[in-house]
């Protein structure tokens, strides 16, 4: 260590690390860089960059953790949104402190971090680069603060570290989320409130990763802070057990291995099982009262669950999630935020199999109206003789075979909420002008009625087709075009999706949530681009799934018909033309039978057959 006395910082490292400071800050400060220069052996005036990985080394060492990454990211995103603008960087590391993801802030700061090499694959263990915010809080296992010269190396000095530890389902030392500041103006004050926010979003990460892995069992939450979580089977013997609860309890991992009985730990009554999410009396297994603790109940099904409400993002946060980072959808959901609850009908237009259905629900949900019935009708998928009794209802004995009391209609059912007429393209036209006449006139004629019944109604309509161009065809009434589309959103298909990389993941964890996905599968994955959009992702990774051996997807799982260098459009066009051929070929050119087979109205199947150039005569 030649250059140790030309700096003061050396000096103040030597001197500190031997008196060891009062102040508990300082003290950790000091503890650490006594580790630095007594067992690592390190100079604190060294210079250089720190040690960086390759690519392929940072995916060797992330596959292990690869479902933590994916419940981590959505977290590390809304952290860096909120930090952003004031210049923070932000990092998952493992627990050797190697970054494996990282979010750079932008502009010059992020040219700055990119210039000293904090980013993905950068190394910064305390063994290697001496006391910084990564490596500390991961040596001492808590979370810290390491502000400009409080760093071991001087070259340092420019950045600040706020770093809280991450702890896995069994309460091991997982990783660590950092946030690192380059930013000089700002006091520790203001860091340790960022500090605050990045201790959330951990913990909101291990809570998640707990209840993922333990989602067959039932979870109880403990009283006080929230973090402490046990997870139980049906017998009430306890399979899992966080850190909090490992610590509270004094669990070990025999004693989950043995299944030791959560009565033990705890009294619950019988209606624990009975009463998810309900906040019941908990008492320990001396009889002493506790406090109230939730139970969440064991994901048994994968049948469809409300949207998730972030509470930061409130009544849109369904629509937030949907939109993910995509700037197309993003933008989309900050104009319906603008217009709010007002009576606006809405127009959606997307590819088949784009999640249009999905959204126009997410809408619903986040509107005043999310209390009442949401309606759908696909207008492609029902015969044309059946959609006017279906959406506009008719009176008892209207026609042969009509129900002895009548029916409603969807428009009907559908008042004081939301009608979603999806394929609004294939109405045939004179249903289009009784749709028009309610949408005027708010109220509906049923079929044989004497009086009409007023409405009341959010129209949401959708479709892959050019409405524009079939109004000016004459193939789409123009006045009903202008009427539908008050505000028109996009959704883009998956393969033109900025974040199609979240996508995948995030539909990769629900419809196989025990699996891994290999590199080679990735890459096929992200390179495929999915005619079928949402709808084809959801089948060809639910069936990989159950294909998967040893939880691994590999390529030879994917299920991904070749497209033969055709574009997506030609594709889709082939394989819908291939099907109506079929269905004129089985019903012996008998358009009307094919119709019927095909769940289209016959005015559809014409146009079809006209646009995609089939000839009756075979």
């Amino acid at each position: 260590m030649a250059n140790l006395a030309a700096s003061n910082h050396v000096a103040r490292v030597l001197s500190a690390a031997n008196q060891m400071a009062g102040v508990d800050t300082e003290a950790r400060i000091a503890t650490s860089w006594r580790r630095c220069l007594v067992s690592h052996k390190l100079d604190p005036a060294r210079r250089g960059p720190p040690q960086t990985l390759t690519e392929a080394e940072v995916r060797h060492i992330a596959e292990p953790m690869e479902d933590l990454i994916q419940v981590a990211i959505p977290e590390l995103e809304d952290l860096a949104r909120v930090l952003r603008d004031s210049g923070y960087c932000v990092n998952l590391a493992d627990p050797n402190a190697t970054m494996l993801v990282s979010r750079l802030p932008e502009g010059d700061y992020a040219r700055m971090f990119l210039e000293w090499k904090i980013y993905t694959g950068s190394n910064f263990a305390e063994t290697f680069e001496g006391t910084n915010g990564l490596g500390t809080a991961l040596a001492e296992q808590r979370p810290i603060i390491v502000h400009g010269d409080e760093h071991f190396r001087e070259q340092w000095h420019m950045f600040t570290c706020a770093v809280s530890p991450l702890f896995d389902h069994a309460g091991r030392l997982a990783g660590a989320v950092n946030i690192t500041s380059c930013r000089s103006d700002l006091g520790r004050g203001a860091h340790e409130l960022a500090l605050a926010v990045t201790t959330d979003a951990t913990r909101r990460i291990e809570r998640s990763f707990f209840r993922r892995r333990y989602r067959a069992a039932w979870i109880a939450t403990l009283p006080g802070d929230g973090h402490g979580m046990l997870a139980y089977d049906d017998d009430r013997r306890v399979v899992g057990a966080c850190r909090t609860a490992r610590s509270v309890f004094g669990l070990t991992d025999a004693m989950i291995a043995d299944g030791i009985d959560l009565t033990h730990l705890i009294q619950l009554d019988d209606r624990a099982t009975q009463a998810p999410g309900e906040s019941i009396a908990l008492r320990r297994a001396d009889g002493t009262p506790w406090g109230r603790g939730r139970v969440a109940p064991p994901v048994r099904t994968r049948s469809p669950r409300p949207l998730p409400r972030d509470p930061s993002m409130g009544q849109f946060s369904g629509l937030h999630k949907l939109a993910g980072r995509d700037p197309v959808l993003m933008k989309g959901v900050k104009r319906l935020m603008t217009v709010g609850n007002l009576d606006l009908p809405i127009l959606l237009h997307g590819e088949t199999g784009a999640g249009k259905d999905v959204f126009a629900r997410a809408i619903h949900a986040a509107s005043n109206r999310a209390r009442n019935n949401y309606v759908a009708l696909n207008c492609a998928a029902m015969p044309e003789s059946l959609i006017d009794a279906e959406l506009f209802g008719y009176e008892a004995g209207a026609f042969t075979g009509a129900r002895r009391e009548g029916s409603k209609g969807l428009i009907v059912q559908a008042s004081g909420g939301t009608l979603f007429l999806d394929e609004i393209g294939d109405m045939p036209l004179a249903l289009q002008t009784r749709l028009l006449r309610v949408l005027e006139n708010r109220e509906v004629w049923p079929l044989g009625a004497l009086k009409p019944v007023p409405v009341d109604i959010r129209l949401i309509s959708a479709t892959h087709r050019d409405l524009a161009r079939m109004a000016e065809d004459g193939s789409f009434r123009s006045d009903l075009y202008y009427r539908l589309r008050g505000m028109e959103i996009r959704l883009p298909a998956l393969r033109e999706r900025a974040d199609k990389a979240d996508v995948i993941a995030q539909i990769a964890t629900e419809e196989a949530p025990a699996c891994r996905i290999s590199e080679a599968a990735w890459a096929r994955l992200m390179s495929y681009p999915f005619p079928g959009n949402m709808r084809q992702l959801r089948h060809v990774l639910r069936l990989a799934g159950c294909m998967a051996e040893d939880g691994e997807i590999n390529e030879a799982d994917l299920d991904l018909p070749p497209l033969g260098g055709r574009s997506v459009e030609q594709d889709q066009a082939a394989s819908e033309r291939a099907t109506i051929v079929e269905a004129l070929r089985a019903h012996g050119g008998r358009v009307t039978d094919a119709a019927k087979a095909l769940k289209l109205s016959r005015a559809t199947l014409y146009r079809k057959i006209k646009a995609l150039k089939i000839g009756l005569e075979g």
